[in-house]
């Protein structure tokens, strides 16, 4: 079972990776495509039914050319 905070942390990740992918006018398909990954792999992650690994995340963060600062400033604030 996963942590309240770990919940709010890929939700989030999948937020963000769901508004760049749609700013590049990517469907979820094609951005698995060019990662090399599953066709299905995106929708899950957004859809915060899968976890996405710190490598992955590091791909998606040197493709859409982002510092990581911008990738995790996430915009709800978490509340311990």
């Amino acid at each position: 079972m996963s942590s309240s905070f770990e919940s709010y942390f890929y939700y989030n990740i999948g937020k963000k990776i769901r508004y760049y992918r749609e700013q590049s006018g990517l469907t979820q398909e094609m951005l698995s495509e060019k990662l090399g990954v599953n066709e299905k792999y995106i929708g899950h992650v957004e859809r915060c039914e899968r976890f996405i690994s710190t490598k992955m995340l590091v791909r998606l963060m040197e493709f859409w050319q982002l510092q990581p600062s911008d990738f995790y400033n996430f915009d709800e604030v978490y509340n311990y």
